[in-house]
């Protein structure tokens, strides 16, 4: 599901969010020596490394500025950086492929991410996961078309992330709904902020998304919409999200240490749920979880 940078509209909705929840503070971390031994000594001599990400992916990665953002990301790498001793600082860029370029040449070190997890995804870097996503729906208040699953689509006009995971899925709903003499109707858009409009002014029945994004969205809107058909399969497996880092490198296993450590001491858990991201929360971070 491709994530797009938002307008002016979405930005004030974010920073309006953010400053609902900065009063949260993270409780600070101590230096893991274990851990920074890992981070490779060229970043543990300039004393900072630095995370790539692809744009607003809220309430993870809010893009305040190319190298500033707020949200759960954002907190996640203050403290991971805490741990290793190391500050993180952050360069925002457009699409997947020119962040594995940047890492390629040396331009960036690593991704908090999250970034989905595909085997496809990981001939050069390992996804270090901490994020269960699951695909939703974002409805009209009160949920008027009772949309439970995605079985629920058929006869609807539903809005979907144009060449996104979630439109192939929906596109082959769609086929079984017409073979069956129900013709439903799909909405692609460009960004989530046009699907979510539409979804607003009834021009669609509900937009079929990643879950986190549209609890964002929901949350900003709460006498509007409403979430349905939730941490369900919807026409998909499991699917995780993490950070990237080299293929077995060492600074993969400092990441995933520092996540580790962040999950034990109750950490994670704060930062999750200042969020409102309770329900895409992992038992325990791993390395390629995703099958």
């Amino acid at each position: 599901m491709a994530m797009k940078l938002f307008g002016l509209s979405a930005l004030l909705a974010a920073l309006l969010m953010t400053s609902a929840v900065q009063a949260q503070d993270i409780p600070a971390q101590k230096l893991n020596e274990e851990v920074r031994a890992l981070v490779p000594k060229a970043i543990r001599d300039r004393g900072y490394l630095v995370a790539v990400n692809t744009g607003s992916y809220p309430p993870y990665e809010i893009i305040l500025s190319p190298s500033e953002i707020e949200g759960a990301s954002a907190d996640l790498a203050v403290a991971m950086g805490q741990i290793m001793g190391v500050e993180i600082r952050h360069q925002t860029i457009g699409g997947l492929a020119p962040m594995l370029a940047g890492m390629d040449a040396g331009r960036y070190d690593m991704s908090v991410g999250p970034i989905g997890d595909f085997p496809d995804r990981r001939a050069k870097i390992d996804f270090i996961d901490w994020v269960r996503e699951y695909v939703a729906f974002a409805v009209q208040k009160g949920n008027p078309h009772n949309i439970r699953s995605l079985d629920d689509v058929c006869g609807l006009n539903i809005a979907v992330m144009a060449a996104g995971s979630a439109e192939r899925v929906l596109k082959k709903k769609v086929e079984e709904c017409e073979a069956a003499g129900k013709p439903t109707t799909i909405q692609s858009f460009q960004d989530q902020n046009g699907a979510i409009l539409a979804v607003r002014s009834k021009r669609a029945d509900g937009f079929f998304s990643g879950q986190a994004p549209l609890t964002y969205f929901v949350s900003q809107a709460p006498n509007l919409l409403d979430l349905a058909a939730t941490n369900l399969p919807n026409g998909f497996g499991d699917i995780y999200q993490g950070g990237i880092a080299p293929k077995d490198s060492d600074l993969g296993k400092a990441m995933l240490m520092s996540l580790e450590t962040l999950v034990g001491n109750g950490t994670y858990a704060q930062i999750m749920k200042k969020w409102g991201l309770e329900r895409n929360m992992v038992q325990k971070a791993g390395v390629n979880l995703a099958k």
